[in-house]
């Protein structure tokens, strides 16, 4: 399943209110600043697999009631922040639902081994320098 196929928009709640920051007298006036809130376990779209993964990825950001909560304030303009907050939506989900490669043991090489101990080496006569040994 893709994500970023995958409308979301029937889920996503949006809340705006006004932002601090850049914007002079329009930041009194206007409200720029978007919320975004997404009901992780009341999901239709996602599965009870997919929605254990984004709760467990993503505990810090997700609240008592298990609502995803997202904040935007760093746009002008209500849309602008919006758009930074859906994107930001779907980056996350993608990395939560991400799999992840599991990793295969190796052995250092014998070339990776000699470099090692070489470095080893250098650093030691480097530092018999310095105490006044090497002399």
């Amino acid at each position: 399943m893709n994500i970023r196929e995958t409308d979301f928009s029937s889920e996503l709640q949006f809340n705006a209110s006004r932002s601090g920051g850049a914007g002079g007298q329009n930041v009194n006036k206007v409200s720029t600043k978007v919320e975004l809130g997404f009901d992780v376990a009341g999901s239709r779209i996602l599965s009870e697999e997919q929605k254990t993964k984004v709760l467990e990825k993503l505990a810090s950001r997700i609240n008592k009631e298990g609502i995803l909560k997202l904040v935007s304030q760093t746009e002008r303009s209500q849309l602008g922040n919006k758009q930074i907050v859906i994107r930001t939506f779907y980056d996350l989900l993608e990395q939560a639902l991400k799999r992840e490669k599991k990793r295969v043991k190796t052995k250092p090489s014998k070339a990776s081994k000699k470099r090692r101990i070489e470095g080893k080496k250098k650093l030691s006569e480097k530092k018999a320098i310095r105490r006044g040994e090497g002399w």
